[in-house]
């Protein structure tokens, strides 16, 4: 075997890609993953005892997931058999099994983009993982969660790989300098524009890298040089799996807790990734009530107008409407109370079934009605000396109860005052 950190230049395969030729040949090499390949962690443990459970790595693309499988066969001395769910089938599957059948607790089997199998599938290994027939590891960018079954699971340790930091990737340029014999043709501010297009995906570095190598390039590029000749790698987000949720709940929290700026950025980085702006209106919209609610009564108005605003508008320029929209709520005073209130009213409707109004408060259109005494001793608010009669309007042997308790931030301040002024003016008219 070629000794890839030690060759010349002209030792290395032209037609191996640097990615590959870069692959780390022992769990040592692995980089930006200590917390697992480390002496004290799991799969160092497992090494170190010469026993494998059977795993889900799961992490982002350009992490090592399939590095790290190959490399903990060879560790264990078990053959290493690769599919994947993407190109796989049933007849494979069943191929692989009959297999390890015959060579029962020797192969590690490898299940790249596990989480696209679907559940029925999912299934067919649980037999021969329980039994120790394989040791499967299998690799995933989703969340696990969500994406393979719980009877996989439980069988199964999950472990997860970092996002690969700024000093992982420097190495990796290193490494590649290292063994092509060339050094990067960049500034230190164009390289750090380098290490920061990758988002954490070595592959991809390595292979800007190996474009940037080939490309003949003269002089030393700076960063608006690099980025007319590379591309940025686009942020990992999918509409419909757990970056979505992740990234609306980082939004959510942020105005939550009135930070404005990190609101702005969790909605920018959502809706440059390509999110749906009407998506991210319909939470605003429910911000507004649940976060904020009677605090500042003007929030659902300014929400449901950026609605309106970006429906006229369409993007880019309807954007600054969210935008809007989101540093409103940001930093407007909070209350959940209305949230609360509506959540303590709901149960108590559940709860109390079809208790009959009071009836003094029902009309009565019809003689009948007047005769059994619907509206009989209704007070009229408006003729009162205060404008508030404090008449009873719960249903008869449920008594009063309070839902909404206004906090002392922003308007709902004076709407407890004036709550608390009404509570008086019950009591008076009650002889209290």
């Amino acid at each position: 075997m070629v000794d890839l950190f030690a060759a010349e230049p002209s030792d290395v395969p032209r037609a191996v890609p640097l990615a590959e030729a870069l692959r780390p040949r022992t769990l040592a090499e692995v980089i930006g993953q200590d917390h697992l390949t480390g002496p004290e962690g799991a799969i160092g443990r497992m090494v170190a005892a010469g026993k494998l459970a059977s795993l889900i790595l799961w992490g982002p693309p350009g992490t090592g997931k399939t590095t790290i499988a190959r490399l903990l066969a060879d560790a264990v001395g078990l053959r290493f058999v690769q599919i994947s769910a993407v190109f796989s089938g049933v007849a494979e599957l069943k191929r692989v099994f009959a297999e390890a059948r015959a060579l029962p607790g020797q192969i590690l089997l490898f299940v790249d983009e596990i989480h696209r199998f679907n559940r029925s599938q999912q299934d067919g290994f649980l037999p021969y993982v329980e039994d120790g027939t394989i040791i499967l590891v299998g690799a995933t960018t989703e969340n696990p969660s969500f994406e393979l079954n719980a009877a996989l699971l439980s069988r199964a340790q999950v472990l997860v790989l970092n996002r690969l930091d700024g000093a992982a990737l420097s190495t990796l340029i290193e490494r590649a300098e290292a063994v092509t014999g060339r050094v990067l043709p960049v500034t230190e501010e164009a390289r750090a524009a380098l290490i920061n297009s990758a988002d954490g995906d070595g592959r991809f570095l390595l292979n800007q890298v190996e474009t940037l190598l080939a490309a003949g390039v003269t002089g030393t590029l700076d960063p608006p040089a690099l980025a007319a000749l590379l591309h940025r790698r686009m942020p990992v987000y999918d509409k419909d799996r757990e970056g979505h949720y992740n990234l609306i709940s980082a939004l959510h929290k942020s105005l939550r807790g009135s930070d404005p700026d990190a609101a702005l950025y969790w909605l920018a980085r959502m809706l440059v990734a390509g999110e749906e702006p009407l998506y991210v209106l319909r939470r605003l919209v429910r911000f507004a009530s649940e976060d904020i609610g009677l605090a500042d009564p003007s929030a659902l108005t300014i929400c449901l107008a950026a609605k309106d605003a970006y429906d006229f508008l369409g993007s880019p320029e309807g954007e600054l409407a969210i935008a809007h929209a989101c540093l409103h709520c940001a930093t407007a005073p909070k209350s959940n109370a209305a949230y609360v209130a509506q959540k303590a009213a709901w149960k108590a409707a559940k709860e109390t079934g079809s208790l009959m109004p009071p009836a003094n408060i029902l009309n009565a259109p019809t003689k009948l009605m007047k005769d059994i005494g619907y509206g009989k001793g209704y007070a009229y608010d408006h003729d009162t000396a205060e404008g508030y009669s404090g008449a009873d309007y719960w249903p008869d042997g449920m008594g009063a109860r309070q839902f909404y308790a206004p906090t002392d931030r922003g308007h709902e301040k004076r709407i407890g005052e004036r709550m608390a002024w009404w509570a008086e003016l019950r009591a008076r008219a009650r002889g209290e």
